[in-house]
């Protein structure tokens, strides 16, 4: 079961990555499926999760196009991290409406802020800053970097994921602390023995 879903996950990376060569191709589906192994979440999950990802983007694609592209979503163990820009309150709620409504999430983190859109300054700055902490915490070798993701919105730094424990969740918050530029961190991360982790099947 275990080699069948990392075949599948090997699939959808084909599927992401499949522009280039056959050959460039199944060396980008393997990696992919070498990451999500070394992952904290198994690997029938991080599939579910890929799952839940696609329902998302299809149901947002289908309600608005604006949406689509404003809005972006990481899954963790059908706990759903939602960050980017709406207009107003009833955007905002709109969105997190429809994605409870998908089945397998569990939880939907609801981090969209309100405001006028995104300059091409602080889009540039914001890439900059979630490439700086991905590249600092990559470097540190007492984190296990692959179970995390960050975003950042205006310049506010969003870490999601699941830490080993509360001491490596910490040094994540003090790396991108340190970063220029960073106005805020909000961290929805947990540690691996957390109740809010899904129950793994037996």
């Amino acid at each position: 079961m275990k080699f069948c879903g990392i075949f599948m996950l090997g699939i959808l990376g084909l599927g992401v990555l499949s522009g280039c060569t056959p050959v460039g191709a199944a060396l980008g589906g393997a990696a992919i499926a070498g990451v999500v192994v070394a992952e904290e979440r198994s690997v029938s999950d991080a599939f579910e999760d890929g799952q839940i990802k696609v329902s998302i983007v299809d149901r947002l694609l289908k309600e608005s196009q604006s949406l689509f592209v404003d809005v972006s979503t990481t899954v963790i163990e059908g706990r759903v991290l939602l960050t980017g820009e709406v207009q107003n309150a009833n955007t905002r709620r709109l969105v997190a409406e429809l994605i409870w409504k998908i089945d397998g999430v569990r939880e939907v983190i609801n981090e969209l802020q309100i405001s006028d859109k995104n300059t091409v300054v602080n889009a540039t700055e914001d890439s900059w800053i979630s490439a700086k902490l991905k590249t600092r915490v990559l470097q540190d070798t007492s984190i296990k970097h692959v179970n995390y993701s960050f975003d950042t919105v205006n310049r506010v730094v969003y870490i999601f994921g699941i830490g080993q424990d509360s001491d490596e969740i910490e040094r994540v918050y003090l790396h991108a602390r340190d970063i220029s530029g960073v106005r805020k961190i909000i961290s929805h991360a947990i540690t691996k023995d957390s109740p809010k982790r899904k129950k793994q099947k037996t």
